[in-house]
């Protein structure tokens, strides 16, 4: 391997163009502007039973259906609402579209919910996007960085006076999904192992957190959504802004003391806010 021309880096390159050719390991050959010096029969034997090219073909073949199925795992509901047909061809033109660019496949269906909010299927299932963002937020919320959360007893510790000054920032587990149906319901349904409907048109907040390395989702409340969005934003916000757009949100009818209370309560008990930094 001495020779320039077959050096590491170049090598992975030609392989990672021919195993993701669209149209197959034939079609990536003759598409390559240079080969390497004997072209691909230098650096995969062939015989009478399969040529270079077949035999590379195997490891294109397995290279996609390693990715499809893990798609599959991390995108259950949208798999249950297409179909696996369908599924397989949004897979294949996914890939052609957002080829994977991170060694981990952790990172291959990043961009999925993209791809899905410009295809043609949206026709069919106009929620089809919005679920699969809430599916891979569910991902992320699982594999987010720990983080000491935000909790009663530590909120406790700090002089009430300092509080409008507290500066909130949600946790990395912590994720907020906009939607304008309600595909919790039916996240939840294939979760559970249940019929899904189609959902019911309704704009929504979805919050995503973890807690003791389980993750859950619900719906946020009206008063709770503008303030959760504020804390989710760079650098975060002040209690006095989350308290000020919570009684901005609120109906005229809330007791808006006890709505910040019984709200902030629940944050704290789902972990939603990091530790504030000293």
């Amino acid at each position: 391997m001495s020779d320039p021309d077959l050096d590491l880096k170049r090598l992975q390159e030609f392989f990672y163009r021919l195993i993701t050719a669209p149209s197959g390991v034939a079609e990536g050959l003759a598409r390559e502007s240079t080969l390497p010096p004997g072209g691909l029969d230098r650096l995969v034997a062939g015989d009478n039973r399969m040529t270079s090219a077949e035999r590379v073909e195997i490891y294109a073949t397995g290279y996609f259906y390693r990715i499809l199925e893990v798609l599959k795992e991390d995108f259950p509901a949208s798999l249950a609402v297409v179909g696996a047909d369908n599924f397989h061809n949004l897979v294949t033109g996914y890939l052609v579209d957002y080829p994977p660019t991170e060694p981990s496949i952790y990172f291959a269906g990043k961009s999925f919910a993209s791809f899905l909010a410009a295809h043609p299927l949206r026709e069919q299932w106009p929620f089809l996007a919005d679920l699969a963002t809430l599916e891979r937020a569910t991902l992320d919320s699982f594999h987010a960085a720990d983080a000491p959360a935000l909790d009663s007893d530590l909120m406790r510790s700090i002089a009430p006076a300092e509080w409008p000054a507290l500066k909130l920032r949600t946790h990395p587990a912590t994720r907020p999904v906009v939607s304008a149906w309600r595909i919790d319901r039916l996240l939840r349904a294939v979760e559970d192992g249940d019929a899904w409907r189609f959902p019911d048109r309704e704009d929504v907040m979805i919050i995503v957190s973890r807690r003791d390395a389980r993750v859950s989702w619900r719906v946020a409340e009206d008063a709770e959504r503008t303030a959760l969005l504020l804390a989710s934003a760079d650098g975060g916000a002040a209690f006095s802004e989350v308290c000020e757009a919570i009684a901005t949100d609120a109906h005229a009818t809330d007791d808006v003391a006890a709505l910040i209370n019984r709200l902030f309560a629940g944050w704290l008990r789902d972990g939603l806010f990091v530790c504030p930094a000293d």
